[in-house]
């Protein structure tokens, strides 16, 4: 126990593709106590990817409240990945694979190309009912969790938002739900974010409804102004560019922002640390040998497609330039080299103006990364001070959930930079020519599968 008043300290979970991270923050900002409780991301086959959802979603929120030991904290929100699902029985334990975003279960049975905003949380349910025809009911893990936290299956509106057209004009749609063979009462209940949505168990704590872990991240990171690129550096690498009014880029996606008149356009991609860890496993330890910025091949990252700009699920990743004289420090650079090229690539598309980079998620721990980034985009890289940036901002709308706060761009005040990465004019030509290498290593995959029919 820290001491701190009741009224001031609220709790953020953020359920993650392998961890659950989760903070108590006070009125401040400041993180007075925090845990991690890892978990098995499974890949069963190269177009799979999901949790143990019993493991992940019920059991990993439970343990990082009971680690984070504050039962004096006035609210609890859970934030999540999106889209994900699985089935479950009426106590609320978990019944299926929980199935997570770009998983080929979420591509429809025709063939044709479903993605995260366009029916790939249609397919996990009608996979999911299949599997489970008789199950209490079908929930994504913020659902779970909230379940096992505070007896409510709920979610939030913007949660539900990311299920369109599942979820469509403020309720879940009967004409879809009914052809999965599923009840519309069968999904979690929807509450607006950050409202009070229940009780946590064996306490006062309020359970406020959340908002999806982009959101999340985005409402206390600062970057608000013109010319900021918000880069979440978690297993998804997501890029948002604020831009002062509404616009449309093929490819790419445009969302409100929390300041006013703001927009963010930008999104998901497969460039984080799903791919640079899967990297880090082939090569051999990490040393701190010199490596020539001229001597670098190029990484196409896509070891599992990719999301935006190319919403292609079968593109696959490639090396190119490899030669006898580099080693393992080499090629681990290319691959936070082209991590920082996805940035570059969706900002450019963009055509937002942008002077700084503001950076959080675990992935901020990694110095190279950073340092890649900063290279190969030629900009500042503002490293947040608190890495758990979805499960801060949790905890920012678990204070308006308590009535602690009266809107969320208040949030912005829990913004803190821990340090600034500036890129390195020594590696600007090189990286420059690389990037021009990674573009048409692109645009290769674009042009092939295009010859052959497939959806690029």
């Amino acid at each position: 126990m820290t001491g701190v008043s009741a009224k001031e300290v609220t709790i953020g979970i953020d359920i993650g593709t392998t961890a659950v991270k989760a903070v108590a923050a006070d009125a401040d900002g400041q993180v007075v106590a925090r845990t991690r409780i890892p978990h098995r991301l499974r890949v069963p086959a190269p177009d799979r990817l999901e949790h143990d959802a019993d493991e992940a979603w019920r059991q990993g929120p439970l343990r990082a409240l009971a680690e984070l030991d504050r039962p004096d904290a006035a609210a609890v929100t859970v934030t999540a990945m999106v889209p994900s699902l699985t089935a479950v029985d009426t106590e609320g334990r978990p019944l299926t694979p929980g199935l997570l975003y770009g998983d080929g279960r979420g591509r429809s049975a025709t063939g044709a190309d479903t993605k995260f905003l366009t029916g790939e949380a249609v397919e996990f349910l009608r996979w999911t009912a299949r599997q489970a025809p008789d199950a209490y009911g079908y929930w994504p893990a913020a659902a779970v969790a909230n379940h096992a936290l505070a007896g409510e299956a709920v979610v939030d509106t913007a949660t539900a938002g990311t299920t369109h057209p599942l979820y469509d004009r403020d309720r879940w749609n009967e004409k879809i739900c009914a052809s999965c063979e599923v009840a519309p009462i069968q999904l979690p209940r929807v509450a607006p974010t950050g409202t009070a949505a229940g009780r946590v168990h064996g306490g006062d704590a309020v359970l406020g409804a959340g908002a999806v872990d982009a959101v999340c991240e985005q409402i206390v990171s600062g970057a608000d102004r013109d010319g900021d690129v918000l880069v979440l550096c978690g297993t998804t690498l997501i890029v948002w560019a604020t831009i002062g009014e509404y616009r449309e880029v093929p490819g790419l996606w445009t969302l409100p922002q929390s300041a006013p008149g703001r927009y963010q356009i930008g999104g998901p991609s497969n460039a984080g640390g799903l791919f640079l860890s899967w990297v880090d496993r082939l090569l051999a330890p990490a040393t701190d040998a010199p490596v020539d910025a001229r001597r670098i091949p190029v990484w196409a990252p896509y070891v599992r497609g990719e999301r935006v700009p190319y919403h292609d699920p079968d593109r696959r990743a490639a090396l190119d330039g490899l030669d006898l004289t580099q080693d393992s420090a080499a090629v681990r650079r290319a691959a936070y080299e082209a991590s920082g090229f996805v940035v570059r690539q969706l900002v450019e598309r963009s055509g937002a103006p942008a002077a700084r980079i503001v950076a959080t998620g675990g992935g901020t721990r990694i110095a190279a990364w950073m340092q890649a980034v900063a290279d190969v985009t030629g900009l500042p890289v503002h490293v947040a001070a608190i890495p758990e940036g979805a499960a801060l901002g949790a905890a920012f709308l678990g204070r308006v959930a308590a009535g602690l706060e009266s809107s969320t761009t208040d949030a912005a005040r829990w913004a803190r930079t821990e340090r600034v990465v500036d890129p390195d004019p020594r590696w600007s030509a090189p990286t420059q020519e690389r990037y021009g290498r990674f573009l048409e290593l692109a645009e290769r995959v674009t042009a092939r599968n295009s010859s052959t029919g497939e959806k690029a």
